[in-house]
């Protein structure tokens, strides 16, 4: 019997850094007994440069990392996600569910040989030192990326938190290398967060998918609605600069909104790859609307969530395409401690949709758009009311009157040094609305507030 893990959620190699490695569901498999037809003269090939190297190249070289390297390079030429684990690699992987690590706190992947950012994790070193995702870093202190592998770069950024690293990054957009200070810190991830919005409108944010993520989701959702007078009238749920995780924990956020139907599904060659996940009843807020927010760092375990209630049409996918993660990855370990991680299947939404390189595109695209909030102007516009001779509106004269009465002590009651406090208090609140802080989730919001108008 061989022990296999399932790894759905992990973005491309699936390191962050100076972390341990989050891992999937656990399944068990038979080892396929029909060996296949072995490639003779290409193993002759092999054999014949194995042997020129150990003879002719400049410094000599153990066989066993020679034989390491080969591993490594047959199966990084298969995808960015298949790779080989040594003992301190596969050690990490094992290691890797408690949500607490030391590291920068980034979701990293190669491209071009480059290191590039799949998304900065909230509240960690690299979220609060403003790296976005798309970044690609260039140098590590004085070190050149190019030519590295994405191992070693890992290595050189993971350390003793209280170290500095600084990276220098390439950013769309700016003019030329921006250089990124950053203090390794332990780093503990909490996966999720939730505050109110509005009265009646709740706001959740999901920063990783953890095995406890879908419990910390049913919890937020119940606080909400008590603070909402048990009831919720819509709520965002957002999925922006999300990695991925457990495949179990996108699941179950998914199964928390639905009633029934196919979650995902994911398909390949190994008896173990083809596997089908449907929701159970009861929507924990009774229907009522929802916005997903993703963008070009929501991958994998977050692209699961977002097509699925897309194809539901159980939420509205706001923002940006997401990243495009869709295959699955099995770790294989070997009989000397070390371990293969390798892609066995891709994972489909529920209408049949493969993500793999595509992304989740959104119902209703917003994306690069920043907003800056605009002094108030002193002049106030006239108004109908403000017109010499103007109609009356056709109220009683005593209620008018009463009205004018009741406005005027409002007016001599607003001048406290309470209420002066609380109009400083106010102001200083208004220089910065949610439409300048974050643009797409009051967009949001004010979807929200249609759709329940609607639905009314």
């Amino acid at each position: 019997m061989s022990f296999f893990k399932r790894d759905f959620g992990l973005i491309t190699t699936g390191i962050i850094l100076g972390a341990t490695l989050v891992f999937g569901q656990m399944v068990f498999a038979e080892r396929e007994s029909a060996q296949p037809d072995l490639p003779l003269e290409d193993l002759r090939t092999f054999s014949e440069i194995f042997g020129r190297i150990k003879s002719s190249y400049v410094e000599p070289v153990e066989d066993k990392q020679l034989l390491e390297n080969a591993i490594r390079g047959m199966l990084s030429g298969l995808d960015p996600h298949s790779t080989y684990l040594n003992l301190d690699e596969f050690q990490e992987l094992r290691e890797g569910t408690s949500g607490e690590f030391g590291g920068l706190g980034i979701e990293v992947s190669m491209e071009d040989g480059f290191v590039k950012v799949v998304a900065p994790i909230d509240d960690t070193p690299a979220a609060e030192a403003g790296i976005q995702a798309g970044d690609l870093i260039i140098r590590l202190d004085e070190t050149p990326v190019k030519g590295m592998s994405l191992n070693d770069a890992v290595d050189i950024m993971r350390g003793e938190p209280g170290s500095k690293l600084t990276l220098t990054i390439i950013r769309e957009g700016a003019d030329k290398p921006l250089k990124v200070e950053l203090t390794r810190a332990i780093i503990k991830v909490e996966s999720v967060k939730k505050k109110m919005l509005e009265p009646g409108y709740g706001y959740i944010r999901v920063t990783t998918f953890q095995s406890r993520t879908g419990a910390s989701l049913r919890e937020a959702v119940s606080e909400l609605k008590k603070e909402s007078n048990g009831k919720l009238n819509g709520l965002v749920l957002d999925l922006r600069n999300n990695p991925g995780g457990v495949l179990e924990a996108a699941v179950d956020v998914s199964d928390a909104f639905l009633d029934k139907g196919l979650i995902v599904y994911t398909d390949g060659r190994i008896a173990d790859a083809d596997q089908k996940f449907h929701a159970t009843p009861d929507d924990l807020l009774k229907g009522a609307p929802m916005i997903v927010l993703v963008n070009g760092g929501s991958a994998s375990a977050s692209e699961i969530v977002a097509g699925a209630l897309q194809d539901h049409k159980r939420a509205i996918v706001l923002g940006g395409k997401t990243f495009g993660k869709g295959s699955v990855q099995t770790v294989m370990p070997l009989t000397n401690n070390t371990a293969v991680k390798m892609t066995t299947a891709r994972y489909y939404t529920p209408s049949g949709r493969s993500i793999q390189a595509e992304g989740i595109v959104p119902d209703i695209e917003i994306s690069g758009i920043r907003v800056a909030s605009v002094d108030e102007n002193e002049f106030t516009p006239l108004r109908e009311r403000d017109l010499a001779h103007h109609l009356e509106n056709g109220k009683a004269e005593e209620e008018t009157e009463s009205q004018s009465q009741n406005q005027d002590a409002a007016d001599e009651e607003s001048v406290t040094p309470e209420s002066v406090n609380t109009a400083i208090k106010d102001k200083e609140d208004k220089e910065q609305p949610l439409e300048v802080t974050d643009y797409v989730l009051s967009q949001a919001l004010n979807l929200l507030k249609g759709m329940t108008i609607l639905n009314r």
